[in-house]
């Protein structure tokens, strides 16, 4: 009998299901490779890596592993949730760095009270 894993959780452990998918999708964009690439090395499919990158919790811990280790050889659970890899790390520093453009006159007019 199948269980549907994301029913049986508790709230907070979804959460932290999603989060984790979230920092693999975000680990995966930062070493740029597209999803098919990197479930093809992992030796998953691709919708086994999009339901992981989406916070299933009912993928295998395998192939979560296998799936990190296609995306960055030699980063582990530790280093994804410390975001100590180093892409994780310039990915952060170009965002932090992007610009902001500047408000429009109409826009500073709209915000005159």
């Amino acid at each position: 009998m199948k269980v549907n894993q994301a029913a049986a959780l508790s709230p907070p452990l979804l959460a932290q299901a999603l989060e984790l998918g979230e920092r693999v999708a975000r680990l995966r964009v930062s070493r740029r490779m597209k999803q098919f690439e990197a479930a093809l090395r992992a030796g998953i499919s691709r919708n086994t890596a999009y339901r992981l990158e989406h916070g299933d919790p009912g993928v295998a811990m395998g192939q979560i592993l296998r799936y990190i280790d296609a995306i960055a050889p030699g980063c582990n659970l530790k280093h994804l949730l410390n975001e100590s890899d180093p892409a994780l790390i310039s990915q952060q520093l170009r965002e932090r760095t992007q610009r902001v453009r500047s408000m429009t006159a109409a826009e500073l007019k709209e915000l005159d009270f």
